[in-house]
């Protein structure tokens, strides 16, 4: 395999599980795409968040609730990064 190296400038996401940088975001992606990345997954998290607020868990361990904060966190630890790159494109246009 070749290893190819990216036309884009990539930046790196948050993600304490790893040491190496595994996810990456296109710097340079219209900034329409950045938005409606961060749009997607703010969106996503919103919805889900309002979901467990309305839905009783009789039986949930703690495992339970780490387990839906650690999806909610992740969520939006990737909406922070894309609206890194947009307010980096900001600044320096």
């Amino acid at each position: 395999m070749t290893n190819k190296k990216s036309l884009y400038q990539c930046v790196d996401m948050s993600y304490p599980a790893s040491d190496h940088p595994v996810l990456l975001i296109n710097a340079e992606a219209p900034l329409s795409d950045l938005h409606a990345c961060a749009s997607e997954r703010l969106e996503a998290v919103l919805k889900y968040l309002d979901l467990m607020a309305c839905t009783s868990l009789p039986d949930h361990s703690e495992h339970d609730i780490s387990t839906i904060t650690t999806i909610a966190r992740i969520l939006v630890q990737d909406v922070r990064d894309v609206f890194r790159v947009i307010g980096q494109r900001a600044i320096e246009s």
